[in-house]
């Protein structure tokens, strides 16, 4: 044998050790990391789970007073929202703003308009959808009204890749605090009401269109996390075989 032949490795020959050993740190290291993004998926899932469960809760439950000025620091979106409320006042005319909205009718807005409850407390009050070319009726929204309809955790700063535009009069989201400051309504509560459809009549705005869905693709995210980190372990231990 001629010393050529020596230097030449049989061809499949198994990797050298260093390679080897690295190869098995990184998977073992990937292993690690979908295990922790899978335990993480199943703790999002338990979460989901309760936050459907008391959101269909309040939903099934009859509406309460809206909450007072006193409750305003203590409103929050995982205690509050989609509780079913109801509040009697007056609605500010002049006040209303449109902002974006895209409903199973077309695209249009939401109609806000402040409502002083009997109390004195200023709460916005989404009354509903309405039509590009929609013009209030006459006596709209004039006189006493009882509102009743869903407590809603305010949406600051516009809308997807659009920001809210109070010097024109342009909102993408409802956002309270903002609409609030350019109305000139003072302290405002720091949530919305979205009105039910027990107030619909021709030509009002059509309430009732709140779409309460969420997203639960936990399970899956989960498994596939989990998937990985299998073949990642079965990496790591083919990897330690190899001879």
């Amino acid at each position: 044998m001629t010393a050529s032949d020596q230097l030449v490795k049989p061809a499949g020959a198994a990797p050298p050790r260093r390679k080897r050993l690295f190869l098995v740190a990184l998977s073992l290291l990937a292993t690690a990391l979908f295990l922790s993004l899978g335990i993480w998926q199943v703790e999002r899932r338990a979460w989901k789970l309760d936050l459907i469960a008391r959101v269909e809760s309040r939903l099934a439950s009859p509406p309460v007073p809206a909450p007072g000025r006193a409750a305003w620091p203590t409103i929050s979106r995982d205690a509050d929202e989609y509780r079913r409320v109801t509040a009697r006042g007056r609605f500010l005319s002049g006040r209303a703003v449109r902002t974006m909205a895209v409903t199973e009718k077309g695209a249009g807005s939401w109609l806000l308009e402040p409502l002083v409850t009997e109390a004195g407390d200023t709460i916005l009050v989404n009354r509903g959808f309405v039509p590009p070319d929609w013009q209030p009726p006459p006596g709209d929204g004039e006189g006493s009204v009882t509102v009743t309809g869903l407590l809603r955790i305010p949406e600051p700063g516009g809308g997807f890749l659009r920001s809210n535009d109070p010097a024109h009069d342009r909102w993408y989201s409802r956002d309270v605090a903002a609409i609030a400051d350019a109305k000139g309504l003072g302290p405002a509560a720091p949530y919305f009401i979205d009105a039910d459809a027990s107030g619909n009549r021709p030509g009002a705005p059509v309430g009732g269109l709140t779409v309460v869905a969420f997203r639960n693709h936990h399970l899956i995210y989960a498994l596939t996390w989990f998937g990985l980190a299998a073949l990642s372990g079965y990496a790591a231990y083919r990897a330690l075989r190899e001879r």
